[in-house]
């Protein structure tokens, strides 16, 4: 029992975390993890779930919010409120919304608005061409160029698909082929790495839908949230 009043006395006079501004994040999650176990923090920290970032020292890292889930739907919106971010904990300012998906020429398409309703730009979900490949997506920002989401195995010109495989033993190679999108899918455990690129730029990396880095300071970050809601699946 001492222990654990100790524990959360040392764990009381920790600060709050502080939420950061959205627009310029580079790397981030969402969840509800606040407080990571550390080699000074025995036990995990929630709160809110929110798009989050790393902060802090490594013993005392925290994970910064800069955007909120909402915690339920909003009264005029079509979006589910899983896909609807607040900039405030209290859900007064919206931030943006994922409109649900609509099918055009078999592509699923996902409008992304601000908190005016102003549409933003758009994601989509690109079936694959053949077996054994997966679903790739593709971003459309106003005044920019497409941002397409492609497995990183596959991802760049003929040069740079051959230098990556021949730096693996066969082996390694049969199974990155493999997570491409066999039968079965990716291994929950294993995500899948996407390159997101604008032509020959790799402006945005992901590993499946759980961590994101924005490479490209010209990415609208409600556009890469909107990925991350909406998952890669």
């Amino acid at each position: 029992m001492e222990a654990e009043v100790a524990f959360g006395r040392r764990q009381a006079e920790e600060p709050p975390v502080e939420p950061v501004d959205w627009a310029d994040v580079r790397t981030f999650v969402v969840s509800d993890i606040e407080r990571p176990v550390t080699t000074k923090r025995k036990r995990l920290g929630f709160g809110k779930r929110a798009v989050r970032v790393a902060k802090g020292p490594k013993d005392l890292r925290v994970m910064a919010p800069c955007a909120f889930v909402a915690s339920g739907p909003r009264p005029g919106l079509s979006a589910p409120a899983a896909h609807t971010l607040y900039e405030d904990a209290g859900e007064s300012r919206l931030l943006c919304y994922v409109e649900p998906a609509v099918e055009v020429d078999g592509e699923q398409r996902y409008v992304v608005r601000d908190g005016q309703g102003q549409e933003l730009g758009t994601l989509t979900r690109v079936p694959p061409k053949r077996r054994p490949f997966k679903h790739t997506w593709r971003i459309e920002q106003p005044g920019h160029p497409p941002v397409s989401g492609l497995n990183e195995w596959v991802s760049g010109d003929a040069k740079e698909i051959a230098g990556r495989a021949a730096g693996k033993f066969i082996g390694g190679v049969l199974g990155a082929i493999g997570d491409l999108g066999a039968e079965g899918g990716d291994q929950p455990s294993k995500p899948r790495t996407l390159e997101w690129r604008a032509e020959d730029t790799v402006v945005m990396v992901s590993q499946g839908s759980a961590e994101v880095t924005v490479r490209a300071e010209w990415i609208d970050r409600r556009l890469a949230f909107a990925f991350a809601l909406v998952g890669d699946q």
